[in-house]
């Protein structure tokens, strides 16, 4: 039984100590199918001819471990969830690898494992195996989590950022930015009071209703690290179109432009964790809107700009000015630690 407090080198050294932290932390929350070094995986439709795997790995550092609106293992599973279904992936399984600081607090990591597997059961996956290691004091920061996920594409789903064309929609889901200003007020570093929550979420199932809605759609990115911006450019760079985006259409909270003029931020480039931009051919635009909005993730969505024959492998933004500006990728990051 385990009995402590607080995680010691013991609970990483290969004995009872580490079982312990295992099965009554992790196993016991996640339930995998037996202890072994391995999950044994079976559905139905991998089965199916033409279906193929998605296969995503993602390590998660998030500083501070628990914020408004999340914690570092809400965002390990919706971080890969959302990795997959961007490519039209039915998500299935998970795994699930923590370093752990020796000094952390057993409750915190009782709260982390219990966020996961809420998140995982919302977004129909499985946690199916996993692994634990210790650090010594002073050599992490709390928690480290390295997720991944396995997922299934039907047959005939095609989306890759190179079929992108010129003329089509580009959609957003929500507003944009929360989950980077939120962290940055939890930190407390620059004495921030707000009541922005993290966006963070599952998007499975918004993905699913956009797909019956415009199964035409062309390529998705989850705005995460680099946000929006970052998103844009991958897409433009792989599918060698220009993008154009309007100011005046980015859904942003007041408090977020706040935020970013105080602090002499560019709210395109802050991270997401429950946002997704997805790139669908004009005459299924606006069914795709409709099907977002009937998921609670997908209220705010909207369309912010669309692919051009111009400026290939370009993002430009038509200001409230009326002018035009590049939207770059960023060179390094503006905020560290933030997923």
């Amino acid at each position: 039984m385990l009995r402590d407090d607080r995680v010691t080198l013991a609970h990483g050294g290969g004995g009872k100590a580490m079982r312990d932290l295992i099965s009554e932390v992790f196993a016991a929350v996640f339930r995998p199918e037996g202890m072994e070094d391995q999950a044994r995986l079976a559905d139905a439709a991998l089965a199916e001819p033409g279906a193929r795997l998605a296969f995503t790995t993602d390590s998660f550092v998030v500083t501070p471990l628990e914020f408004p609106g999340g914690d570092i293992g809400k965002i390990a599973v919706c971080g890969t969830v959302n990795d997959l279904v961007v490519g039209g992936a039915r998500p299935l399984w998970l795994s699930a690898a923590f370093i752990i600081e020796e000094g952390t607090e057993i409750a915190l990591l009782r709260r982390i494992a219990a966020s996961m597997q809420r998140e995982a059961e919302a977004a129909g996956v499985r946690i199916v195996t996993g692994d634990t290691k210790v650090v010594g004091r002073g050599k992490g920061d709390g928690v480290f989590v390295t997720t991944s996920g396995v997922g299934v594409i039907p047959p005939g789903r095609e989306m890759r950022a190179e079929l992108v064309r010129p003329g089509d929609v580009a959609i957003v889901n929500g507003v944009l930015g929360d989950h980077g200003a939120s962290i940055l007020a939890a930190r407390g570093d620059m004495a921030l009071s707000t009541d922005i929550e993290s966006d963070c979420a599952a998007l499975g199932h918004l993905m699913a209703a956009v797909l019956e809605a415009a199964p035409g759609a062309r390529a998705a990115r989850d705005a995460t690290r680099g946000g929006l911006a970052a998103a844009l450019n991958e897409i433009a760079g792989a599918a060698g179109v220009g993008i154009e985006i309007d100011e005046d259409a980015l859904p942003l909270r007041d408090e977020v432009k706040g935020v970013c003029e105080i602090l002499g931020l560019d709210p395109l480039y802050l991270a997401n964790e429950g946002r997704l931009v997805v790139f669908v051919p004009p005459d299924q635009a606006e069914a795709a809107v409709a099907a977002m909005r009937t998921r609670p993730e997908g209220q705010g969505a909207c369309i912010v700009g669309r692919a051009v024959a111009a400026h290939p492998g370009m993002v430009t933004m038509r200001t409230l000015f009326g002018g035009s500006r590049i939207v770059d990728m960023l060179v390094g990051e503006q905020l560290p630690r933030i997923c």
